[in-house]
């Protein structure tokens, strides 16, 4: 029989990605006996699997597409070849990197790290099954941050031609034809890293009327205006009836009867809550679908003492969502009194060519809250912003606001826009007047410029836009 010990801590948190080692550092920072439960690596899927080497094979691609935009400015430029084994080592590199950062990081702050498979076995207690035997952590506060799975859909068995996001990562060669279901974040993001690593047709298939249809309308069709232009194709509105793979391939039914054919399918349908067989409805825990219902102003459960945080609690699937949350989370057990989290104050980003950034409202749900009457925005074409046209791309940045009130939305498509994206936070979490974001000068010429100039017009004052 394994040996047992038990072991006492102020805080237990049950999973090492990002809502979980971010609460460990935090509670560790407040003074905080932590013990810190991973069965993976530490990091978790964002590090490991899914935002950070998804972002370095985006920059791959960046690379890749130099040449053709570089016969524009005078430079006749050559991609000779792709070296996919080198370019999943860049990949790699820079993940190993954050990895070893990381683990130096909760080192030096005296979380106790806990390696093996950590289940809920009672309301205050995780049995964790190491190499060593069975440890049993009890704490007065535990907090849950076991993460997310990629889902399928029924019919569709992951495995062999038949990708999800994780697998793709690790793919040996550059699909030639690939097939995508889902043109959500996850959708896009790849759709764009195959074309431009050289796939000759890329397709994506989405249920739903848009692509990234949690964006503003406006953005989705920008986006399928620009993947039309770079000719990624795309279906929408209908959904998948059967897919099948052999040696050679796959073939997709769409259920208008319209048939795919590719050599990879990826499943991109959205992610699960990581949540099963790991007792937390046995101790009485509110679920939902798989996910943990917590309380919006404090993120504890139903059970005292238990605390979620991450992909496992409805809303946002992001990893800086996790960060805050679990930051948030850990001073709440430490006795402060933090600001509650207010999801639609989240930046999002999706990083395809274009880029897509957004925080707060879209003007849809702008005119939900406050009426048709209540709300004004305005479009800047990025056509009119200098640095833009350096660039070569096309785009726009809109804001709303509440009428002869606060910003309460900024939506963008453009190369880069994501590093626009820190004052579109400030501007809605601050909730700015445009008229107080027209007075800032912003620097010429510069993407951010396109800021300011969006927030003059407004604000009634256009310089470079109509009125």
């Amino acid at each position: 029989m394994a040996d047992t010990s038990t072991d006492q801590f102020d805080v237990v948190i049950l999973g090492g990605g990002s809502g979980g080692y971010a609460a460990a550092l935090r509670g560790a920072q407040l003074g905080q006996k932590i013990a810190l439960v991973e069965k993976d690596k530490l990091g978790g899927t964002c590090l490991h699997r899914g935002c950070v080497p998804t972002k370095a094979m985006l920059h791959v691609g960046e690379l890749a597409d130099a040449p053709s935009e570089a016969k524009a400015v005078g430079l006749d430029l050559t991609l000779n070849s792709i070296d996919a084994e080198k370019v999943l080592g860049f990949k790699d590199k820079i993940v190993s990197r954050l990895y070893k950062g990381l683990q130096g990081l909760v080192k030096s702050s005296k979380v106790e790290y806990v390696e093996g498979f950590g289940r809920l076995s009672g309301p205050k207690t995780v049995s964790v099954e190491t190499d060593g035997g069975t440890r049993e952590l009890t704490a007065k506060n535990i907090i849950l941050a076991s993460g997310s799975f990629s889902k399928s859909i029924p019919g569709i068995d992951l495995g062999g031609r038949f990708l999800d996001s994780e697998t793709a990562l690790q793919l040996p060669e550059v699909p030639k034809n690939p097939i995508i279901l889902g043109g959500g974040v996850i959708g896009v993001e790849f759709a764009s890293i195959w074309k431009s690593l050289g796939a000759e047709s890329v397709t994506i298939v989405e249920g739903l009327p848009h692509l990234v249809a949690n964006e503003d309308e406006s953005i989705s069709k920008a986006l399928e205006r620009a993947f039309k232009k770079r000719g990624i194709a795309y279906s929408l509105g209908v959904f998948t009836e059967k897919a099948e793979q052999n040696d050679s391939g796959v073939t997709v039914t769409l259920a208008d009867g319209k048939v795919l054919e590719g050599d990879y399918l990826l499943v991109a349908v959205g992610r699960g809550p990581n949540t099963s067989g790991l007792g937390y409805e046995d101790q009485g825990i509110e679920m939902d679908r798989g996910f943990v219902l917590a309380n919006k102003e404090t993120l504890e459960t139903n059970v005292p003492g238990i605390y979620a945080v991450g992909d496992i609690v409805p809303g946002l699937q992001l990893a800086h969502r996790g960060f805050a949350q679990g930051i948030f989370a850990a001073e709440r057990i430490a006795g402060q009194n933090p600001a509650p989290i207010v999801e639609s104050g989240i930046e999002r980003i999706t990083y395809c060519e274009p880029e897509i950034g957004s925080v707060g409202l879209s003007e849809k749900q702008a005119k939900e809250q406050f009426g048709e009457e209540g709300v004004e925005s305005y479009e800047y074409n990025l056509g009119g912003n200098g640095k833009s046209q350096i660039l070569g791309t096309t785009g726009f940045i809109k804001l709303i606001r509440e009428k002869d009130g606060p910003i309460i939305g900024v939506h963008m498509i453009g190369a880069r826009t994501s590093e626009l994206m820190g004052e579109a936070l400030l501007m809605v979490n601050w909730e700015a007047y445009p008229e107080d974001v027209a007075s800032l000068i912003h620097g010429h010429p510069s993407q951010h410029e396109a800021m300011g100039e969006a927030a003059l017009a407004l604000a009634g004052k256009p310089l470079h836009a109509h009125a």
